[in-house]
């Protein structure tokens, strides 16, 4: 039987392992933490990601817990619009991390080796040999390893080691308010959109519907805050204290939201990017090889909300392509095809988030102003361009 070791349970290893099991191959999933574990807030998926899930065969539980983002447009941190919603822009679905998580865990089925409380510390990649890895007590061999272990790969250290986890100079937070807790909007408000102001940028949508959850943390109102700046080592409470200072004046619900969030809620992300993006996203050797999935390959800033997205399609991608592969040059071949597939498309992306971020995220007042005074004419084209190309992604033909 053909075999597979996944490492790592975030995402885009959670994907993966679940779709080659389900597709024969014998796989272990080696996961640092003690247990599989989601974090407490939500994720934005764009069509992109919805067509990778179903592709995956996830999808028949997504409209369940999937709740659709209108498109609110682009404001200022009063309340003014820079940009007005674009009718037939790509449009994306919120979801609560836990469910995705679990979603992912039913997919695993109960073929799945599951080992947790394991660092990975050394590989071994020789020609004629498995591929193998290991913790320094055990070996794990395996026709294919997959190294979905973050942004800080241990794996992608040792295979391309010109690529770099660098930081983006932003920081974001994210946070769901149950809806026992969240604030009473006035009925004519609609959470849609994003509001930006110099360095900073504020988006907040329905996690559902008031009431449909109870008292379950699954439902609420999430909120994404993104900041110039390192990663915040404080406490929670601190970064809360913090969040509310730097958007206080902020156009309404901003500051209402900010005041019914605890510190328990938040969930930093350190805006970690690649440089360079590696050269090769799959390395083939011996009977197959190793392959580089999500931030391991393609870590980027956030400006467009991809992080998700793309490592769900590198799980769609790789199980294509490994699906009618043996052992040997098929998988050698099919891991060759994996790497140019997807690391154009990362590049792709990548370029449309630079732009992004040069337009939405400038810094310093009289370059917020004159990016303010540009908007009506810049923005929407650069704007739709960008999420065009992000949304514009099909799983590849089995």
């Amino acid at each position: 039987m053909r075999s597979a070791v996944v490492v790592g349970a975030g995402v885009g290893g959670l994907a993966t392992a679940g779709a080659l099991a389900r597709t024969g191959w014998r796989v272990t999933l080696l996961e640092r933490a003690d247990r599989l574990r989601a974090d407490p807030a939500a994720l934005l998926l764009w069509p992109n990601a919805v067509a990778a899930l179903r592709s995956l065969g996830l999808g028949g539980g997504l409209a369940a817990i999937a709740t659709p983002v209108p498109s609110g447009g682009l404001r200022r941190a009063d309340g003014q619009y820079l940009a007005q919603p674009t009718p037939g822009t790509a449009q994306a679905v919120v979801v609560h991390a836990e469910d995705l998580h679990d979603t992912f865990i039913a997919g695993l089925g109960d073929q799945i080796e599951i080992r947790t409380g394991i660092t990975v510390r050394s590989m071994h990649a020789r020609p004629g040999d498995r591929p193998a890895v290991g913790d320094g007590r055990h070996t794990w061999e395996a026709d294919v390893i997959v190294a979905a272990d973050g942004a800080d790969s241990t794996l992608r250290a040792r295979l391309a080691p010109q690529s770099i986890a660098v930081s983006s100079g932003y920081a974001a937070w994210r946070a769901v308010i149950p809806w026992y807790r969240a604030p009473k909007l006035p009925d004519d408000l609609v959470l849609a959109g994003e509001t930006l102001g110099g360095g900073y940028r504020f988006l907040a949508a329905s996690l559902g519907d008031r009431g449909s959850s109870g008292a379950s943390s699954r439902g609420g109102i999430y909120w994404t805050a993104t900041v110039a700046g390192a990663a915040r080592p404080e406490s929670k409470a601190t970064q809360l204290t913090l969040l509310k200072r730097w958007f206080a004046g902020w156009h309404a619900p901003i500051a209402d939201l900010l005041a019914a969030t605890e510190p328990d809620d938040l969930v930093q992300q350190d805006g970690r990017q690649l440089r360079p993006l590696p050269n090769e996203l799959a390395f083939p050797v011996g009977t197959g090889g190793f392959a580089l999935v999500g931030d391991a390959a393609h870590a980027m800033p956030h400006h467009l909300a991809q992080g998700a997205g793309l490592a769900l399609e590198d799980a769609a991608t790789l199980r294509a392509l490994l699906h009618p592969a043996i052992p040997g040059p098929g998988c050698n071949a099919a891991l060759a095809a994996y790497s140019a597939a997807r690391r154009s498309r990362a590049a792709q992306v990548v370029r449309q988030t630079q732009r992004v971020g040069a337009v939405l995220a400038p810094r310093g007042n009289l370059v917020t102003r004159a990016r303010d005074r540009a908007f009506g004419t810049l923005a929407p084209r650069v704007l739709d361009r960008a999420a065009s190309v992000a949304a514009d992604w099909q799983p590849p033909t089995t």
